[in-house]
């Protein structure tokens, strides 16, 4: 159930961050409303997924989900430029992300 948590807090974190983008500085009442009821969300559900998670498992986890569907959605929804660097900076975070998880397993 802690994944489960784990992964509906990141979904929340990101349309949050979505959020941001799209209150445009806060000039936009509903989007920047959004920002702090779909964070509220996701902290709550981050908290209840350490109840059972190791935190730098879960954070890992987290920052890389989150900064990948991030990504995804700035090059597909707001036209943001796809770069090389970019592709290999994520690249990094995967294997990072999947290194913390394997390295969990170890005692």
């Amino acid at each position: 159930m802690s994944y489960v948590f784990l992964f509906a807090a990141i979904l929340f974190e990101v349309m949050g961050t979505t959020c941001m983008k799209l209150s445009e500085g806060f000039t936009k009442t509903l989007p920047s409303i959004m920002i702090f009821v779909f964070y509220g969300v996701s902290f709550t559900l981050f908290t209840l997924a350490l109840k059972r998670l190791e935190v730098s498992l879960a954070y890992a986890i987290w920052s890389g989900i989150g900064t990948l569907s991030i990504t995804a959605i700035g090059i597909f929804y707001f036209d943001e430029t796809l770069t090389a660097l970019k592709v290999g900076s994520i690249a990094l975070i995967v294997i990072g992300v999947i290194g913390l998880n394997l390295s969990s397993g170890i005692n």
